[in-house]
């Protein structure tokens, strides 16, 4: 099988590096990739948001599966330009993207069909928004409704936040994605991240995550994309996810049926894990970044066959197995993000790696024979390990290794899971 990969972050090497290993693959090809992805993919200088430029490479270079891993191009709809010329694709079409897309529309889907979630409103004007934080008090959660590359969410734990939030979004701090914004419920208790591959009709589970999203550590500072992520997550016990699936994912699934939006692809759902039970915070629509990392080294079989059953209504047909090893990784971003940072600083060594640790890139380049780091979150250190906690050890160790001076990290990825351990 001829496949290309879409993408070009940390969750898409952690893919590639797990396609490749796949004995029904012929040739990987990546667009636009990045120097970790280099050395699994040929790369292809392709503008993937010229969506018949994709297509026109995919029939010259005779590609049998297009895998997906941003949400952009999904919400652009290049998975539904891809079906319509006959090329097999893993990701949702444009209308199921709205999951992800719009948090306004999976609030009001959560509604229809009594799927658990906080409270909510939508706003397309500040002054009503405000008026109804005020009404609510704090703590209380901003969203602007679209995409904002995980920057878009303000967890407002005093009234003043919660306000200079709502002015954040409509002043337009993250575009068009700010023109409206979702004010919900603040929910108490412990997140975790749930993945599903769904092919329309049948949902196959995957495994929990646990990500963590503030930039400092005990859980301080802004909100990012995620600064660190472990699998599995203890709190979602078999008790948790059965009713995971029970409560949440399949009335989803069933929701986007009926409403003409059949989901393809992988469900994400992040959710929190209050005293009653499992609740939804957001949906995404693809493989979570930095959880994809964790789960790709923890999963034992050939995901090229699952992700092409996701993608062709063959799920039904499909088993998964994982490994019993935890997995944990470390995010080393550009000092300053998720704000402002310096780009094209020196990263001048990188670890050896292990059949359990591996570097994964998400924002680097090439940049005069020398490896730069270009994004905000740049390498994802990576380890697998007996516990939680011997795999943080491992990470951390791995993490000594790289020489980049202008790189930060949290010093305490999987804090949760190694409480629970020395309990």
């Amino acid at each position: 099988m001829k496949v290309l990969l879409i993408g070009s972050g940390g969750r898409e090497h952690a893919l590639a590096w797990k396609i490749a290993q796949s004995p029904k693959l012929t040739a990987l090809y990546a667009a636009p990739g990045n120097p970790g992805i280099a050395e699994e993919a040929a790369i292809v200088a392709l503008d993937v948001d010229n969506q018949q430029a994709v297509v026109d490479f995919c029939q010259r270079t005779a590609i049998d599966f297009v895998v997906i891993g941003p949400e952009a191009p999904l919400v652009a709809g290049l998975a539904d330009t891809l079906r319509a010329a006959g090329i097999p694709v893993f990701g949702p079409s444009a209308a199921a993207a709205q999951l992800e897309g719009s948090k306004g529309f999976t609030k009001d889907l959560c509604a229809k069909y009594g799927i658990p979630t906080g409270a909510y409103k939508r706003f397309t004007e500040a002054e009503p928004a405000k008026a109804y934080v005020r009404e609510q008090g704090a703590p209380i959660v901003i969203k602007a409704d679209g995409l904002a590359a995980g920057k878009g969410v303000t967890v407002a734990m005093t009234l003043d936040d919660a306000l200079a939030a709502v002015e954040e979004c409509f002043a337009g701090a993250f575009g068009s994605a700010g023109a409206e914004v979702v004010v919900e419920a603040y929910l108490d208790g412990e997140e975790a991240s749930f993945f599903c591959l769904c092919d329309g009709k049948t949902v196959l589970p995957l495994a929990s995550a646990q990500d963590h999203k503030r930039v400092g550590d005990g859980d301080t500072g802004p909100n990012t994309g995620g600064m660190g992520a472990y699998s599995p997550a203890p709190v979602m016990t078999a008790e948790m996810v059965e009713r995971t699936m029970k409560e949440i994912i399949k009335p989803t699934m069933r929701g986007m049926a009926e409403s003409g939006y059949p989901f393809t692809g992988v469900f994400f759902a992040g959710l929190m894990i209050t005293k009653n039970g499992p609740e939804l915070i957001e949906y995404n629509v693809r493989f979570g970044d930095p959880e994809c990392q964790v789960l790709m080294m923890r999963l034992k079989s050939d995901p090229l066959p699952l992700l092409y059953a996701a993608a062709t209504g063959t799920l039904g047909d499909m088993s998964i197995e994982w490994r019993d090893e935890a997995a944990l990784t470390v995010v080393m971003a550009s000092r300053g993000y998720p704000g402002a940072y310096e780009k094209n600083t020196p990263i001048t060594a990188l670890p050896d790696e292990s059949a359990t640790t591996k570097v994964f890139h998400a924002g680097t380049a090439i940049k005069d024979g020398r490896l730069v780091a270009t994004g905000g979150r740049v390498l994802n250190v990576t380890a697998m390990g007996e516990s939680v906690s011997s795999a943080k050890d491992a990470a951390y160790t791995v993490l000594r290794g790289v020489s980049w001076e202008n790189g930060f990290y949290r010093r305490d990825i999987g804090w949760r899971a190694v409480a629970r351990e020395t309990a």
